[in-house]
């Protein structure tokens, strides 16, 4: 982590952990499985964002979890999932997914391809309210809706029909292409991470590249641009 303003640290890509066996590569922001750091326990409540990468057939098993709120989000390829609520389905790009773990839920998560890896990222943050029946959700965010603009996929409110979180957390996606400008303000009182999902983006002049992840301590104003063209995701916390 290398301090670069007053307000925000860089958790620079590199420095993620790493879990790579036959099928799955997986690289780790916070701690996570057998990596451990101290520093990197989450942030706000945030706890988790897994890049992972796993080959044609393959997958997670079956396995379950409790009081989370769990999404997904595909960047390349097709990720099938089914769980103990009955839900089956296949998220593609532009799709996100939301389970609220709540009193127990069971799922699996596999490849759906036989011939073409599925990369994506899996995100976890606490939830604010514990015990709750468990929940599914899925819904299409077009790569219109996201072109040169902050995009609300996940929110507490649902505004411009984002899926609910059970959580004063709100996540952002933008697809910028080259010469496209966002600006964005954290407020008072509020925390923001902004995760380079692909390509590369410039943060207030500091460029960033696929993989970093960028922890907004203050209030702050943040100019994103790009040369390259990049697919970032911006969480607004409490």
């Amino acid at each position: 982590m290398n301090p670069k303003t007053a307000t925000h640290i860089i958790h620079d890509r590199n420095s993620r952990g790493l879990s790579k066996i036959g099928w799955l590569d997986s690289r780790h922001t916070f701690s996570f499985s057998s990596f451990y750091d101290p520093s990197r326990m989450g942030f706000r409540s945030l706890r988790v964002i897994n890049e992972d990468r796993v080959t044609p057939g393959a997958g997670f098993p079956a396995h379950s979890h409790t009081d989370m709120e769990i999404i997904t989000y595909v960047l390349e390829g097709a990720l099938e999932h089914k769980d103990s609520l009955g839900t089956g389905s296949v998220i593609l790009p532009g799709d996100a997914q939301i389970m609220s773990a709540g009193t127990g839920i069971t799922h699996s998560e596999f490849n759906h391809s036989q011939t073409e890896p599925v990369h994506f990222l899996q995100i976890w943050i606490l939830p604010n309210v514990v015990g709750i029946a468990p929940r599914y959700d899925q819904r299409t965010f077009p790569e219109a809706e996201k072109l040169g603009k902050l995009r609300p996929i996940i929110a507490p409110d649902e505004r411009d029909g984002a899926i609910k979180i059970y959580q004063d957390a709100y996540l952002y996606v933008a697809v910028l292409k080259p010469g496209d400008e966002i600006n964005y303000e954290v407020k008072s009182n509020r925390y923001a991470w902004l995760q380079v999902a692909k390509g590369i983006v410039s943060l207030n002049g500091e460029s960033l590249r696929a993989g970093d992840g960028i922890q907004i301590n203050a209030p702050e104003q943040l100019n994103l641009s790009t040369d390259v063209g990049t697919e970032v995701l911006l969480f607004d916390l409490a």
